[in-house]
């Protein structure tokens, strides 16, 4: 038998999904005093938010209205943290130059008008009395350690505890409720104030619903995101144990290929030009490094990016081979034992930091049926500026 809970009341919402997008929004509206209920088809969440790096980096995020996002969702972040207990760093990172190629593209970043926002360079004795396990350098293609951009606003936190424990401190602070284990098989807009939810067991009547597949294709919200632009991209990673003190998040030369902030400035071609020289294959495989260490001393490493669908079950060790070669530029890859191997799959829209869509597949307005769609490989670092953002419209706190 089905369970009818008509909430009636008019703050109440369900959100569909708790990765930490519908987390986000979870935690967004139960602020507000709002009754929440959070459906899960997963006993646990067990995409995109556990598989990452547990990065909060702004620092890889354009310098428009995404860093300010961002840098609002850190701050959530560090609320959350505080009050939850969950572990995390106040780590900030270091952005390595091993060429003058790259330390080019640092200077020019800094020296734009609103590059004093973002950070400053550090020379190499600098970068490595806070960073001792970084190297000097290997010579060749691998250069020798010029400096870095250090930026002081990214976090770690533990990527495979952050949405249990979140969930767990929604639950006993606001009073959220969960449904593990179960699928959503319809969404019913009732009225332009009322939404229905259906689940195998109840039907959970609303004044909103948030929908949050993230990179789930198969089903109709999931389909709507994808015919508005969203694709999938799928990744592989590794995880180590290491003995080697590294704290901040690190990336090197190759990160200034893939982010955005990086994406306009006039000394990026020659970087491009000499990757393409020095290391063949790895812009076909959409390779760049990223490092963040983790409360148990473990490194998470990598990514790969593959965007051409169906993808393959397979994971390919020719990938993880030219990840860890490029790690050993600026770590010694002899200074740690891989333990474990994934991949992860998430939602990006190639123009938008997200999709936000009523449920007829329009931008607005914003009715009593929300879907919001994954931060495109940012998740851990915007989702809960967007949260806030998304929630205060549909409350009608902002337009």
């Amino acid at each position: 038998m089905i369970s009818v809970q008509n909430f009636g009341a008019e703050n109440r919402v369900v959100v569909v999904g708790a990765g930490i997008v519908g987390l986000a929004h979870a935690y967004a509206f139960a602020r507000r005093g709002w009754a929440v209920t959070v459906v899960e088809r997963d006993l646990a969440a067990m995409s995109a938010t556990v598989r990452n790096f547990g990065m909060v980096w702004p620092v890889g995020q354009p310098l428009d209205d995404r860093r300010g996002l961002a840098l609002e969702s850190r701050e959530i972040w560090l609320k959350i943290a505080r009050e939850a207990g969950l572990w995390h760093r106040e780590c900030g990172s270091f952005h390595l130059a091993y060429h003058a190629d790259e330390t080019a593209v640092i200077q020019e970043l800094l020296a734009s008008e609103t590059g004093a926002q973002i950070g400053e360079w550090q020379d190499a004795d600098t970068v490595r009395s806070r960073c001792p396990g970084v190297r000097a350098g290997t010579g060749g293609r691998g250069g020798k350690l010029e400096g870095a951009l250090w930026s002081p606003w990214e976090l770690a936190v533990d990527p495979r505890r952050a949405a249990a424990d979140i969930a767990e401190y929604l639950h006993r602070e606001f009073g959220v409720e969960f449904r593990w284990g179960t699928s959503v098989s319809d969404v019913i807009v009732e009225s332009d104030r009322s939404t229905t939810v259906v689940t195998a067991t109840e039907r959970l009547t609303a004044r909103f619903a948030v929908i949050c597949p993230g990179s789930a294709t198969d089903h109709g919200f999931g389909k709507l995101l994808a015919s508005q632009g969203m694709r999938r991209c799928r990744l592989q990673m590794l995880r180590a144990k290491t003995a080697i003190p590294v704290g901040k998040h690190l990336c090197a030369g190759l990160t200034l290929l893939h982010y955005g902030s990086f994406a306009d400035l006039n000394g990026l071609p020659a970087v491009r030009q000499r990757y393409a020289t020095e290391w063949p294959g790895y812009a076909e495989a959409g390779i760049h490094l990223l490092v963040s260490q983790h409360g148990d001393g473990t490194l998470t490493i990598g990514d790969s990016h593959e965007y051409e669908e169906p993808f393959r079950p397979y994971l390919r060790e020719s990938i993880f081979a030219m990840i860890l070669d490029y790690f050993n530029t600026f770590l010694p890859i002899d200074g740690i034992e891989v333990v474990e191997r994934w991949d992860g799959v998430y939602g990006k829209h190639p123009n938008l930091p997200y999709l936000s869509l009523d449920h007829e597949g329009t931008p607005g307005p914003y009715g009593p049926v929300r879907i919001v769609g994954s931060a495109g490989g940012a998740g851990m670092t915007l989702s809960f500026g967007i949260g806030e953002r998304e929630v205060a419209k549909m409350v009608g706190e902002a337009e």
